[in-house]
């Protein structure tokens, strides 16, 4: 249950970003949906091998190349969904990542506390 609602609130959260920034654009709801489930692959199979082979890269500019593989994996997703979810370059790519990215976190924090055990 706590991954259907996160994976419904990521796709919101897609069509939020797509609303505050020209740059990327998502037909409707069931494309936000596509595009969210996606991302979530491409972030749990592919990030972590590029963030490990780009290791030498991310420790000199201080961890400020993740910043990038986060942009890559977001434009990389728009482009293995299609027209229904579009990103306009690198630079719409990294402002929708950094966008998606703050609001993944705030999801999360949600979710945790609506999902926390309660004491008696």
């Amino acid at each position: 249950m706590k991954l259907i609602i996160r994976w419904f609130l990521l796709a919101a959260a897609l069509l939020l970003v797509a609303n505050l920034y020209a740059g990327v654009h998502v037909a409707s709801f069931g494309a936000a949906m596509v595009a969210a489930l996606v991302l979530g692959l491409l972030n749990t199979l592919v990030r972590p091998l590029l963030v490990l082979l780009t290791l030498p890269v991310t420790l000199l500019t201080l961890g400020l190349f993740l910043f990038v593989i986060n942009a890559l994996m977001f434009w990389a997703a728009a482009g293995l969904v299609g027209n229904s979810f579009t990103v306009t370059g690198f630079g719409a790519a990294l402002i929708g990542s950094l966008i998606y990215s703050v609001a993944g976190v705030v999801i999360d924090v949600a979710i945790e506390r609506l999902f926390a055990p309660r004491s008696a």
